[in-house]
């Protein structure tokens, strides 16, 4: 972006009016000052960017159509005097109560009826016409107001959207008219979703009954598609009339929580500028490579190493281009009981590893911790005492590195040796039948992510760089070879033809595709195939099977005699075995087991110029790097030590940098396989040269020649 202060802007959500100085009824010149030290303290730690007033709609209208616009004005000005741009947002995620009060049926419901309770936030249909008018009003007022600002560099609109599955009468009536569109007739309804089962047969669409006790898993899979487009409607609404506004150097986007229910990312990104997201993570031990246990990847607030470059790539993958963090830890986020801020050097080390996976924005929530509350213990930057601290030291050591490194990063692409694909489809369906139990034997709705994630982390645990994409997102098998040498489909269990037989086409082409579990057994509609499994690619892989077991505990694994795959003691299945038969495929790994070892692990097979790798289960740590050591050559960076990884990507100017980190209390060194210049020092290193990392180190390397 042509207005940006720096190709890495680095910043936090500032909230001038939860300032107590800044407190309605309280001296105008305190508050003032306030702004003043906060502002010239930003400029002092090296902030290039501020987020501003999107959790305010009562402060924007304190009453219905009366507004105050001008409190802001003194942020956007004493922002740009100091070079500090900044990003307004639409109040649109915190409704006031006089909005509530008027009008009562704009809550949203959680189940046919029964309104969710007013008290926190986002509780509000927002497809009702009296939310939606008063919502275009506000924002409108606030654009026309400070759109041309020149500190303005772009708009969020609303903030982590699709919160809640709403089951208000008259979303329930657009869902009915939505599938009315879309099959035409009931007959059709009826056969695609098998409503013969359980006398489900609607005689006219009137039957159709609302969800809150359906258990029919098409139905379900029909629903939460339509309330994901019923989100992704919502924000491109807004996303339009903030380009009203906007100018041609001006980005809108909105903020990204990738768990929430009722988002499609991929879809939602579509309709704005660039990707933004807000990554939270457990920090401290959490961070410790070699780890100590399997991490979290699919929470809001992440565990694990693997789990923190998980979420980037999950960012770059929603339109396959570089990132905005809008939200990130500064303190520790979470509940008062839950307080576990960064050992030294660790929020240097998140900093850099979002930026080497593609984040062109690095912003903290937020500037100081709030006084009062909810987030009362969601600390800032700055501690309760509003005096600069631990905290405020690092994160001003980031800021210069990142001025300083900033312009030899611009147009960064990070690298990936591994693709592993996303599908929501499918994330639906697995929570809907979720073929996976939890840790108390009850079903895991997260089933898609505790399938593919496994698959993800082996690949990082390899010292491999992933892509994460879309099933929506492939280009033609020849292009996708080229790009990724080694595709996981593990998880994909909702696919269409096209989609199967891409995959097919990929390994022929010379890829090689890791099948996993659930890939390949339903249909677009969530139905169960007809053909043996893994559907439509049983040839490929020369390996079908016709049953499968849930796991209760641990299965050990050992490489088949020839294999070539360097399995340990400690490698095991988890959770679940397909009983795999070979038929043209080679064993690759068996189970170590009584009645599972009659089937195969893992096998592979040459189709055409690449391979077809089906892991019929869950691998655990040992067995998933294994796999990927394997599967995948990586390159001379690959590093050595556990506690070590090395991610890199191509700069703008055609550039190889490198981000080495060593994520452990243990100081250590790297010998660099190719001479290289430090970015953040400017020392320069010959091949061969033993890099010094501290603890809880990064150092940030340019390749010479």
């Amino acid at each position: 972006m042509s207005n940006w202060p720096n190709p890495i802007l680095f910043g936090a959500a500032y909230y001038y009016e939860y300032q107590p100085a800044a407190a309605p009824g309280l001296d105008g010149e305190a508050g003032l000052q306030r702004l003043i030290h906060d502002l010239d303290l930003m400029v002092e730690a090296g902030f290039s960017v501020i987020r501003v007033g999107e959790s305010v709609w009562s402060t924007w209208e304190p009453d219905n159509g009366r507004f105050d616009l001008d409190w802001l004005q003194p942020v956007l000005d004493g922002a740009h005097e100091r070079g500090i741009a900044v990003v307004l947002g639409t109040p649109t995620y915190a409704v006031p109560p006089w909005l509530a009060r008027l009008y009562p049926e704009i809550a949203g419901e959680h189940r046919t009826g029964e309104r969710i309770g007013w008290g926190g936030r986002q509780e509000v249909d927002y497809t009702h016409p009296a939310f939606r008018f008063h919502a275009e009003r506000v924002i409108r007022k606030i654009l026309a107001r400070y759109a041309d600002h020149p500190a303005v560099i772009g708009f969020q609109v609303d903030n982590e959207p699709g919160l809640h599955l709403f089951h208000n009468h008259g979303v329930f009536q657009q869902f009915t008219d939505h599938l009315r569109h879309k099959y035409g007739d009931v007959e059709t309804l009826n056969r695609e979703w098998g409503l013969v089962y359980w006398s489900h047969r609607l005689s006219t669409w009137a039957d159709l009954w609302t969800p809150d006790g359906n258990a029919q898993p098409q139905y379900e899979q029909a629903w939460r598609r339509f309330q994901t487009e019923l989100t992704t409607d919502f924000i491109g609404w807004q996303a339009d009339i903030a380009r009203e506004y906007s100018r041609e150097d001006q980005f809108v986007t909105t903020c990204i929580s990738y768990p929430r229910p009722a988002i499609d990312d991929r879809a939602l990104a579509s309709r704005l500028s660039i990707t933004a997201g807000n990554p939270y993570y457990r920090m401290q031990d959490a961070f410790a490579l070699p780890h100590d246990s399997a991490g979290d990847a699919a929470a809001w607030n992440t565990r694990g190493t693997w789990a923190l470059y998980h979420s980037a790539d999950r960012m770059y993958s929603s339109r396959q281009e570089p990132f905005l963090v809008t939200e990130t830890n500064a303190q520790a986020i979470g509940g008062p009981w839950d307080n576990h801020p960064a050992y030294d050097g660790q929020w240097r080390q998140a900093g850099w590893a979002l930026v080497s996976r593609g984040a062109r924005m690095i912003e903290y929530w937020h500037w100081h911790t709030l006084h009062f509350g909810t987030e009362t213990y969601w600390g800032g930057i700055l501690p309760h005492s509003q005096q600069p601290g631990r905290t405020y030291r690092e994160l001003a050591q980031l800021g210069a590195e990142f001025r300083k490194a900033g312009a030899t990063l611009d147009g960064l692409v990070p690298h990936a040796d591994v693709a592993v694909l996303y599908s929501k489809p499918s994330e639906w369906a697995l929570a809907a039948q979720p073929a996976l139990a939890d840790a108390e034997g009850g079903p895991d709705r997260r089933s898609f992510e505790s399938i593919s994630g496994p698959f993800y982390k082996g690949a990082f645990d390899a010292g491999l760089q992933v892509r994460i994409v879309h099933t929506e997102q492939l280009g033609s098998p020849e292009e996708a070879v080229a790009q990724f040498p080694v595709l996981v489909a593990a998880g994909i269990y909702t696919a269409d033809d096209a989609l199967l037989d891409w995959l097919d086409r990929y390994a022929a082409a010379g890829g090689h595709l890791v099948l996993g579990p659930r890939t390949g057994y339903a249909d677009e509609e969530a139905r169960a195939r007809l053909e043996v499994k893994p559907a439509r690619l049983t040839e490929a892989a020369g390996a079908w099977y016709e049953e499968f077991a849930n796991l209760d505990g641990e299965v050990a694994v050992h490489a088949a005699e020839g294999s070539g795959l360097d399995l340990g003691p400690d490698a095991a299945a988890l959770k679940w075995a397909d009983g795999v038969y070979l038929d043209g495929a080679e064993a690759l790994a068996e189970y170590a087991h009584p009645h599972f070892g009659k089937f195969k692990a893992a096998t592979t097979r040459e189709h055409g110029r690449g391979r077809v790798t089906y892991v019929g289960t869950v691998p655990n740590d040992a067995f998933a790097k294994a796999l990927f050591t394997w599967a995948a050559t990586g390159d001379a960076w690959r590093p050595a030590n556990p506690s070590v990884t090395a991610t890199s990507g191509t700069a703008g100017d055609g550039g190889t940098v490198r981000f080495v980190h060593n994520w452990s209390w243990d100081e250590t060194s790297v010998e660099l396989p190719v001479a290289a210049v430090d970015l953040l020092d400017d020392a320069e290193y010959a091949a061969g040269t033993s890099l010094r990392l501290g603890p809880w180190d990064v150092k940030v390397l340019r390749e010479i020649g």
